[in-house]
């Protein structure tokens, strides 16, 4: 086995007993001179004997190399050139998707660059050296074999699979905006690893290369054309899951990107001042709604308007309604949280919890202003005012978990 390659061809395998073995002899025979190279196989399991058959012929391939070692011996030559590439098969229990077999796969490697592809032929072992080339040309680059640019193509598949392809790769592009490149959705690439050490992968299913599209910011892209041959031998995997795991990824890449977006204008911020008071200004615009609405519904209930409440009632009325508006403005707008979930209940509940401290602040010092004799409206502005204080620096700290200062 080599102990550091220079590339490391990654294949996932389920179901893939009558491909597997001629597309590793395929991808030996094209690899190019003076490129040491590792084939890992992984295999989730399959049970038609995938993982089995290719342990066979790992120790058939491990008796020859012995059988070669002693007739050299024997010949008086104690020395035998390490060949150029060398097959890795990591086995695992049981099928957790395809994103998770290539990043076990990338896991067990040690190539300076990856390559991943599939196992069923329809990505043909004749690319790959074309693949390697190019990324050889530009080392810093994704190389991706397209099928939809000027000389690529699609043979065996009906035309509504190559509309729902087609359809797959645009609302890619648009969605997520990778304007750059014509297939994001290919199985088929090429990638220095480094270009992934830092990223986290958290969407499942059968693209991995959208996921790196999206979180590898500023890579360059570069595409060579092939022609994707539908399987042979085999079943195809695609169903209603992968395309639920397609529909969920690209919602989650969106939301991520979104996020990218607010978190680098947050990093734009010269001063941790500025942020402050910008979020500060935003949450006592949004209480002084509340407080009007605190004030108008208050003073309604309490002078005979709608009903003539004691004024601490009428001022819990108030307080309820002001901290229920003020909840989903702050939320919007304050801190740009429009994640609408499970969560979302929770966290009202925290900020109703915390505005909760403030509001027996306010009705406390509420109560000391008016029993001293002063005017209930000047009472209530100020008992507002004073709460809010801690309303806003308590929220931001435990309800939208945002530093305090910043």
């Amino acid at each position: 086995m080599l102990e550091n390659a220079d590339l490391s061809v990654i294949i996932p395998t389920y179901n893939e007993y009558d491909n597997i073995l001629g597309l590793v002899e395929g991808i030996k025979g094209k690899l190019p001179n003076g490129l040491s190279t590792e084939i890992v196989i992984v295999d989730d399991n399959s049970p038609d004997g995938t993982g089995r058959l290719i342990s066979s012929y790992l120790e058939n391939q491990l008796a020859f190399n012995s059988l070669a070692a002693k007739a050299s011996r024997d010949n008086g030559d104690y020395t035998i050139d390490d060949p150029k590439s060398t097959v890795k098969l990591v086995r695992r229990e049981s099928k957790h998707g395809l994103i998770s077999a290539i990043l076990q796969g990338i896991k067990s490697s040690s190539g300076k660059y990856i390559l991943v592809m599939d196992a069923d032929f329809s990505h043909p072992p004749e690319t790959v050296p074309l693949l390697v080339s190019e990324l050889m040309r530009d080392p810093d680059c994704i190389v991706i074999a397209s099928r939809y640019m000027t000389g690529g193509s699609i043979r065996g598949w009906p035309y509504r699979r190559k509309l729902l392809s087609r359809l797959a790769a645009k609302i890619a592009i648009h969605g997520l905006k990778l304007c750059n490149v014509r297939d994001p959705i290919s199985g088929f690439f090429a990638f220095p690893r480094h270009i992934i050490e830092n990223i986290r992968f958290d969407t499942y299913g059968y693209k991995l290369l959208l996921e790196i599209l999206v979180k590898a910011k500023g890579v360059r892209v570069k595409e060579i054309p092939y022609t994707f041959t539908d399987r042979k031998a085999g079943k195809s995997k695609l169903d209603n899951r992968v395309v639920s795991d397609y529909v969920n990824s690209i919602w989650y890449l969106y939301r991520y990107g979104r996020q990218s977006k607010k978190e680098l204008k947050q990093r734009t911020e010269k001063r941790k001042s500025v942020l402050f008071l910008s979020k500060a200004g935003r949450f006592y615009t949004v209480g002084a709604t509340g407080l009007l609405l605190n004030f108008i519904v208050s003073t309604l209930l309490t002078r005979g308007a709608i009903s003539n409440l004691w004024y601490i009632e009428a001022s819990v009325v108030g307080i309820i309604l002001s901290i229920t508006s003020n909840f989903f403005l702050n939320k919007i707008w304050t801190f740009e949280d429009r994640k609408f979930s499970r969560g979302t209940l929770p966290q009202y509940g925290t900020f109703v919890g915390l505005s909760t401290v403030g509001a027996m602040i306010q009705l406390l010092l509420l109560y000391i202003l008016v029993q001293s004799g002063f005017e209930y409206g000047i009472s209530l502005l100020a008992a507002v005012a004073v709460a809010s204080i801690s309303n806003f620096l308590l929220n931001k700290k435990w309800t939208f978990h945002e530093k305090i200062w910043g």
